[in-house]
C-alpha cells in the first residue's frame, strides 16, 4: 500500500457538507489528515430549482456537523465552520479558525461553488428542465464571488501563511468542470470555473519554488438520487494539465 504522507497534515476543504467536498474530507481524514470543513447551507427558496430532485436541495441544506461526527467516530479529527465565501473578510478568519483547531493549513481543497443557470438568449425561461435567468450583474457577481474570487483569495492566503512560517510542503486542489469551452445555459457558471482553472494553473507555476503544488481536478458531476443527467456539458473534454514546473512531491 502506498502511503500518501498525509498523516498529521492539516486540510481545509470548502463546500464540505455534501457531495464531492464531503467525500474529499472523509478521504483525507481516512489517510490521517486533520480536516477543517467549511460550508454554507443553501435553501430551495434562495437558490433551488424545481427541476432538481428534493434530495439535492436537502443535501445542500445540511450542516457539516454530521460529517464531523462521522469522521471523529471513525477515529479522525475534524471541525467545521459555516461561512459565506462570497464575503472576502471570511477568508483570513477561516484560516485562523482552522489553525486554532489543528495548526497551520497545509492542504487546501477549493470545492465550494455557486450555480444557477443563466443565458444570453432573451426571453428564454428554461433548458433541460432547469430554470434560467438572463445574464445580469447579479448572476455574474454571485458566480464569480464564490467560484472565482474566493478560491483566488484562499490560494493567496494559503501562500502568504505558508511563506511566512517558512514551510516547504503544501498542496492546493481546485475542483472545476472544464469551463474553458463555455457552457450554454450556464454561461456565468462556466466562465467563473474557467477563471478558477486559470488561477490554479498560475499558482502551480508561481508557488512551485515554495514547495506548493497546485492541481485542477475536473470530475463528472455527481448525479443526485432520483434524477437523470440532463446537462448540455461535454464531460469528455480533454483535461487541462497543470504547469510542468510544479513539483510532484
Amino acid at each position: 500500500m502506498i502511503d500518501p504522507g498525509l498523516r498529521g497534515r492539516v486540510a481545509l476543504v470548502t463546500g464540505a457538507n455534501q457531495g464531492i467536498g464531503a467525500a474529499a474530507a472523509c478521504a483525507l481524514a481516512a489517510e490521517g489528515a486533520h480536516v477543517f470543513l467549511t460550508y454554507l447551507r443553501v435553501d430551495q427558496a434562495g437558490h433551488g430549482d424545481p427541476a432538481l430532485p428534493r434530495s439535492y436541495d436537502e443535501a445542500r441544506a445540511r450542516s457539516a456537523e454530521a460529517m464531523v461526527e462521522a469522521i471523529c467516530q471513525a477515529g479522525g479529527r475534524a471541525d467545521a465552520w459555516e461561512a459565506d465565501l462570497a464575503d472576502p473578510a471570511v477568508v483570513p478568519e477561516l484560516f485562523d479558525r482552522a489553525e486554532a483547531a489543528f495548526g497551520p493549513v497545509e492542504i487546501l481543497v477549493n470545492n465550494a461553488a455557486f450555480w444557477h443557470g443563466d443565458t444570453f438568449v432573451p426571453d428564454r425561461a428554461e433548458r433541460f428542465g432547469w430554470r434560467l435567468m438572463p445574464v445580469s450583474p447579479d448572476t455574474c457577481d454571485r458566480h464569480f464571488a464564490v467560484n472565482s474570487r474566493a478560491p483566488a483569495l484562499l490560494i493567496a492566503e494559503f501562500a502568504r501563511r505558508h511563506s511566512a512560517r517558512g514551510a516547504s510542503w503544501g498542496r492546493i486542489i481546485s475542483l472545476t468542470t472544464g469551463g474553458a469551452p463555455g457552457f450554454p445555459g450556464e454561461v456565468s457558471y462556466g466562465a467563473s470555473k474557467n477563471a478558477v482553472e486559470s488561477y490554479t494553473v498560475a499558482a502551480s507555476a508561481e508557488l512551485a519554488p515554495l514547495g506548493i503544488t497546485a492541481n485542477v481536478l475536473s470530475p463528472p458531476p455527481p448525479i443526485p438520487a432520483g434524477s437523470r443527467p440532463k446537462s448540455p456539458r461535454n464531460w469528455r473534454r480533454r483535461r487541462r494539465p497543470t504547469a510542468s514546473r510544479s513539483p510532484m512531491r
